[in-house]
């Protein structure tokens, strides 16, 4: 069974519903005037979509499954991945 798990947990498949566009999070992020915030729209300005983001976001919540995807966990990760 423990090996079970940890073929299950190594190659879980994480991914976003629902479509998001720079200009959705422009929205999300518009009353929010924080220099995460700001940091975060310049690197998908940047990056020209959302794409990359969510790819990269996707890929690091997976390392974080068993211990828990919590709200602080993506803040930090969306974090790490503007200052990238």
């Amino acid at each position: 069974m423990n090996e079970l798990v940890r073929f299950l947990l190594q190659n879980i498949y994480v991914d976003f519903q629902g479509d998001i566009t720079v200009e959705k999070v422009r929205e999300y992020l518009r009353e929010e005037d924080s220099r995460e915030a700001r940091q975060l729209l310049s690197k998908i300005i940047e990056e020209k979509g959302v794409d990359d983001m969510l790819i990269t976001l996707a890929d690091c919540l997976k390392e974080h499954i068993g211990s828990g995807v919590t709200p602080e966990v993506v803040r930090d990760q969306l974090q790490t991945y503007s200052e990238s």
